[in-house]
Formats: structure tokens, sequence, C-alpha cells
């Protein structure tokens, strides 16, 4: 057997000289043109290319399409090529088990790695790294980090999960790599549960934490029912995760003084976009991916400010298992106002919803996993929801908004029915709603134990 490294020591320092981190990212990137950026991009593409066609599964998708080798010469004409998705990545890894042809077991690099999607939105997809591919996705989330001031003496108590999913496993080797933090990896609440966490922030003075909002939130409050008192008992200054629009304030007064940063990524790609100190839209790290934003029905691009799907095409995942026009089905916008760095990125609003979520009410679009800054101003609320969609004796689909709120039992007829009230005028279609008690809906949604609760619970 021959002994093949991870990554060999010279690539480390490659892929920080591609994808610099600290102050070499600003000595970079700061006056840096798109059209320089462009030139980067399209040099990074044609190794992409390269390696897609050397993969089964771009060949056969392809030259169905009637796509030659030499046809696509650069970016100009991506458009031309089919966009996939992980129905089309299932399909294939169905065809071919157990990890479909995009990945090459038997003829790509020796050193790879497998992991999978959480499965919230299906089953749970294999995604396949080389060295190289993952390495550069720790350093673009360690370039995040070290922006947002994560360093020496800080300890990072981290909640993403440690199972097959990639997403633990990736915040852990950023941290460690490119930070000089300490990381505390407590995982979910199904790994680690909530008093045993809070336990341990306190043991070992967590200063910062990264996971996703809506579990963040529980454990300030696990926290106070255990007598610990977040801001003073737990001094968190810094939360860097998952903060879907209109959690960023409800977070920051669970944790008082501490500062909320929002960043996106999906399992294939690693990080895709991140905030910056100002908080003022999240940077694409174009310099490793190329983002267009679609239309859901018609997949035509979008203009800037309007609403569509991220489609992305990874530059850093040049090794194993490239990833060309994959569709997330993530919504989100391009920025237009003036940002507040001179960098050649596009910032884009985060995450505005899931068209593959989307609930057509009457011909109106709802989106589940957008309704969270609509329900935080509940009375008593929790910030907890979840979407329950029914139908009715008469056959109609209708769509119950399940809110946690402390005073529940006492006034929950008259906060339903203002709450409704609200939700009718804001989506334009009435809903039905129901108050709950804290905590009646980790059940449906699996917040103590997933890594992304679920927003719709389909009930037909």
């Amino acid at each position: 057997m021959t002994n093949h490294p991870y990554l060999a020591p010279d690539e480390y320092g490659r892929i920080l000289d591609e994808y610099p981190v600290g102050s070499a990212f600003f000595d970079r990137y700061v006056g840096m043109t798109r059209e320089r950026l462009r030139d980067l991009q399209e040099r990074r593409f044609a190794t992409v290319l390269d390696t897609a066609w050397d993969t089964p599964f771009y060949r056969r998708l392809w030259r169905a399409a009637g796509i030659a080798r030499g046809d696509i010469r650069g970016l100009d004409d991506l458009t031309l090529l089919p966009i996939v998705d992980k129905d089309v990545l299932m399909a294939d890894v169905a065809a071919h088990p157990p990890f479909g042809s995009l990945a090459l077991r038997d003829t790509g690099p020796a050193a790879q790695v497998l992991q999978t999607t959480s499965g919230t939105t299906g089953a749970p997809q294999p995604v396949m790294w080389g060295a190289w591919g993952r390495e550069v996705q720790n350093a673009l989330l360690g370039r995040t980090y070290q922006w947002l001031g994560i360093g020496r003496g800080d300890v990072v108590h981290s909640i993403y999960g440690h199972g097959v999913v990639n997403g633990g496993h990736y915040v852990r080797e950023a941290v460690l790599r490119y930070t000089d933090a300490l990381i505390l990896s407590a995982g979910t609440g199904n790994e680690t549960r909530s008093e045993r966490q809070v336990a341990l922030m306190a043991q070992f003075g967590a200063s910062v934490l990264v996971g996703f909002a809506d579990y963040l939130r529980r454990l300030a409050d696990v926290a106070r029912e255990n007598g610990l008192q977040p801001g003073a008992d737990l001094p968190v200054r810094l939360i860097v995760g998952h903060l879907p629009h209109g959690s960023r304030d409800m977070l920051e007064r669970a944790w008082p003084g501490a500062r909320a940063y929002d960043w996106y990524g999906v399992a294939d790609t690693g990080i895709l976009a991140a905030e910056g100190p100002e908080r003022n839209g999240q940077w694409l790290w174009e310099d490793a991916n190329v983002v267009e934003l679609l239309d859901p029905e018609t997949s035509a691009s979008v203009p800037d400010g309007a609403r569509g799907n991220l489609v992305v095409t990874s530059l850093g995942k040049s090794d194993v298992a490239p990833l060309i026009r994959f569709n997330t089905h993530d919504l989100s916008a391009v920025l237009t106002e003036a940002p507040g760095q001179d960098l050649p990125f596009r910032r884009i609003a985060g995450l505005l919803g899931r068209s593959d979520q989307m609930v057509k009410l009457r011909g109106i679009n709802v989106y589940p996993t957008a309704l969270a800054e609509l329900v935080k101003d509940v009375d008593g609320g929790t910030g907890e929801y979840y979407c329950r969609l029914e139908r009715r004796h008469d056959g109609a689909e209708h769509l119950v908004v399940v809110v946690e709120s402390s005073r529940a039992v006492e006034r929950a007829p008259q906060l339903a029915d203002a709450l409704a009230a609200l939700l009718t005028t804001a989506l334009g279609v009435k809903v039905g709603t129901e108050l709950v008690p804290p905590g009646a809906t980790a059940e449906a949604t699996g917040l103590l134990t997933r890594q992304k609760p679920l927003r719709l619970v389909d009930a037909r």
C-alpha cells in the first residue's frame, strides 16, 4: 500500500496564496476591479471544467444536451450548460450507487472525504470532497471568522452537528487552522444535551457562539432556567451563524452584549457568503464561486434587487465532485446600495426562503422559511414556529402558522387573531394561526436534534 498524504504541506501554502485570509485578503482584493476578478474566475473555471469532463456524470449530462468538449470556452458560455440540483444528483446516485458517478472513487485523488447533506428537504445526499476542495472551504470560513474578529483568547462554542453532515467537521477545522482560537465542539442538542452545553460554556468561558440561531436562542433560555445569566455568567461577545430574517434582534436580546453576524453556505459547496463587520449584506466569496440568481420558474437571470434562486458554480472544488450550475433552491437577492468596503465582490440579502418549500395558496407564493420576520414580535413569542399545510374537506389547501408564545394560554384567541390579520396582510392570502406554549413546536421542527429546524410540515 502506498502512503498518500491527505494534502502535501506545500499545498496548504498554495491554498492561502489563492484564497487569502486575514490582512492578506484585504491586500489582494481591496481596490480590485470586477474585470480583474472575472479574469481570476475564468482561470479557475477552466480547471473545474476539465475536471467535470472527466466525470461520467457531466459527460452524460452535457452530451445529452448536445454539448461537446470545446463548446464551452469560458464563463460567457456558462448558461449553455444544464442546471443541476439535488434531485438530479440523487437520481444519479440511485442509478450508480452508492456514491453516484460525479465522484471518481477509483480514478480520482486517493484522499477523499464522504459527508452527506442533513436531509432537511429529503433523503440525505452523499457529498464527496477531495483534500483541495475541502481545504478551500475551510480557508474561506476561516477568512470569515478572522474578519469578524475571532482569534487568540477566544473560546468558540460550536453547535454544528458532528455526524455524517459536513457542518461540524469543517467548522472545527476552520477554527483550528485559521483563527488561533480554542474550539469546543458541542454539537447539536442530540449530541450534547442543552443543560450540559450551557454548563460547558460557563466552565470554559465561551466567548463566541457559532451555529444556527434557533437553537442558540434555546440555549439562552436553558441557561436562565439553570440559574446562569447570559451576558453576566456567560459573557458571550460574538455570535457567527445563520440568522433567519428577523432573528438577529431576538438573538442579541437573548445573549446581552453579543453582536450577531450572518453567513450562508450549503453542504455541497461550503461557505458562499458572509457579513462583514458593517453587517450591510453578505459578501459573496466570488473568488471561489460564480453565483447566478435565476427566476425559480423560468430559470432566467433576475436583475439586481430581485429575488431569485442561488445557482452556484464552485471554483474551489476542482479536484473531486465538481459542481457546475448547482441550483441550491435558496432564494436571495443582490443588493444594490453602495457597500462599505472597496471589494470587487457583490453582496446578497442573505437567505430569503426556499423555492422548493414554496406553498402556492390561491395563486400566492408563500415561503415558510421566510416567516421569521413576521412572527418575531408576537407577544411573549420565542421566535419558534412552523407551518402546517392541510387539506380542507372541500379539497382546498390551507396553511396554519403555529407560533410559540408564553401568553398562549391566557391570550391565545386574541393573539392568534391579531397574528392572522398581520400575516394575511403581509402575504396577500388568508392563513390560519395557532398559538402554543414555549417548547411545543420542538418535536415538529426538530429544534433540539437537527442542525436546521423544519419550517413546513405537510399534513395533507
